[in-house]
């Protein structure tokens, strides 16, 4: 049984003119950070007039999400004696529920005469469903497109049209002045976009970043100063909120974080994105607003294979393709880039922006070389496969180091481990391929060479690679139009 709609005859005028012209907001001068774990810290300072001694000051227009416990009041000669959040909201549902108890009256009308009929009822239940008790008889109130309308008696005095805070304060004197109210709130985030239009011809790149605010309380913010904090503060105690996902391996697949510091305000390790003005975030909204806009950046295609350990294939694979730059400040993008998705547009041969690919990228700093990959290329193939693989068993044998240990309150005593050491040699061949008209380079990586060991070697190579970190090996592969190339290498390993 489905409850019964109903919208309150005494709120029918208000709420048709809140929808026509809203109420001016009691909010005064906003400013608000918003971080990127649904979290935003909101200072409003508004004029009020406090009499001298104990008052009791209303805030309304605060989020309904705010967190009470963070609430901060400041103004000169004033101590706060004691605040309540009232967030219990006017709306039909609520007017029913907290009229159990109550005799309302029911108006129903006449679908063919349109004569209206009244009758007193008392509200037993408002639970799931509306039951009533109508002269000596039990009736639930039905979704039966029947017209039907409910009259109360008055509004309860705890229900607000809008979240309001109210504060009781002692003023040491009376007088007109300013008061800061700042707390901190949910519902409120922010995120990044960026629109990479990539010229192959010039070899150069146009970003532009977006930021969508998100409000998903029921108040808005009207024209704040607003600054976004790139990075995923502590929730606290008892507000805990996760971490937001970001992409595997650190800050894009295949890039390499940077270590330069960018030209912006920081406040302890984040960064700091004012926009640029005002801006009211309207309630149940989300709004785009650019923060970057930065033309002629250096660009390439790259082009990127990674093989797991002891990878071989039948058939080759494709390559991953990218969008390779760097956000360094001499030669690139000179900032630090908030975590987001980049969407990639590649000019044709109009100069009309197609668009080729998108990937995220996690929070990067200024220098970073980013690897934004965008799909896999169609000529493009790798081919990686295990030539051989034999055991090699050393002579000597590892000792560990010797460790001083008690048991159990006996006499120290010293003991070492010694252990037998296995080598692996694998011998690994790649075979790469490139069936387009230009030359190409592909970053090709063989990955997972040590879990953890420490001791990976790779004795022989037919071209110098590099070793990215303890579990990768580079090797940057030229390939001719039209034309293969092969990379052998011999790698040594504990498994």
């Amino acid at each position: 049984m489905r409850a019964y709609r109903v919208l309150p005859l005494l709120l029918w005028s208000a709420v048709a003119a809140a929808q026509q012209t809203p109420a001016p907001s009691a909010q005064g001068d906003v400013a608000v950070t918003i971080y990127n774990n649904d979290l935003a810290l909101v200072e409003d300072v508004r004029r009020l007039t406090l009499p001298a001694g104990t008052s009791r000051q209303e805030f309304p227009d605060v989020t309904q999400q705010i967190r009470p416990e963070t609430v901060r009041l400041t103004a000169d000669g004033v101590g706060v004696v004691e605040q309540n959040f009232d967030y219990d909201l006017l709306s039909p549902n609520a007017l029913m529920q907290k009229a159990v108890g109550q005799t309302i009256t029911l108006v129903r009308t006449n679908p063919a005469t349109g004569a209206e009929t009244r009758e007193q009822a008392r509200v037993l239940a408002s639970n799931g469903g509306v039951v009533l008790e109508i002269g000596g008889r039990i009736e639930v109130l039905r979704d039966d497109g029947l017209p039907v309308r409910v009259i109360f008696p008055g509004l309860p005095p705890n229900l607000r049209a809008r979240p309001t805070l109210s504060v009781t304060v002692d003023s040491a004197a009376g007088g007109t002045r300013p008061v800061t109210l700042s707390y901190l709130t949910r519902g409120l985030s922010w995120r990044a976009d960026y629109v990479a239009l990539f010229d192959e011809a010039s070899q150069r790149l146009d970003l532009q970043g977006w930021v969508t605010l998100t409000n998903s309380n029921a108040t808005a913010l009207t024209n704040a100063d607003t600054v976004l904090v790139a990075g995923a503060v502590g929730g606290g105690q008892g507000g805990y909120v996760p971490r937001p996902p970001r992409p595997r391996g650190g800050i894009a697949p295949g890039s390499r974080p940077g270590t330069e510091t960018a030209d912006r305000a920081r406040i302890g390790d984040y960064y700091l994105y004012p926009l640029g003005r005002r801006t009211t975030i309207a309630p149940s909204q989300q709004k785009q607003v650019s923060f970057l806009s930065v033309a002629g950046v250096p660009a390439a295609r790259a082009y990127r294979f990674v093989n797991g350990w002891l990878g071989s294939m039948d058939d080759p694979a494709s390559a991953e393709t990218a969008l390779a730059f760097t956000t360094s400040r001499d030669g690139g993008l000179g900032d630090a880039l908030p975590a987001g998705t980049v969407r990639v547009y590649l000019r044709d041969r109009q100069g009309r922006p197609q668009f080729v690919g998108e990937n995220g990228i996690g929070h990067t700093p200024m220098g970073s070389s980013l690897f934004i990959r965008t799909g896999e290329a169609f000529d493009i193939k790798v081919r990686p496969i295990v030539e051989a693989r034999e055991r090699i068993t050393g002579d000597e044998f590892r000792q560990s180091e010797r460790y001083r240990v008690r048991v159990n309150g006996e006499p120290v005593r010293t003991v070492s481990i010694e252990q037998a050491v296995t080598y692996w040699r694998t011998r690994m061949r790649y075979e790469l391929t490139n069936a387009s008209p230009a030359p190409v380079t592909v970053e090709l990586v063989q990955a997972g060479l040590d879990p953890g060991y420490g001791d990976t070697r790779v004795p022989e190579e037919s071209q110098p690679g590099e070793q990215r970190s303890r579990d990768e090996r580079v090797w940057r592969v030229a390939i001719p139009a039209n034309g293969s190339a092969s990379v052998t290498a011999t790698i040594d390993t504990r498994y």
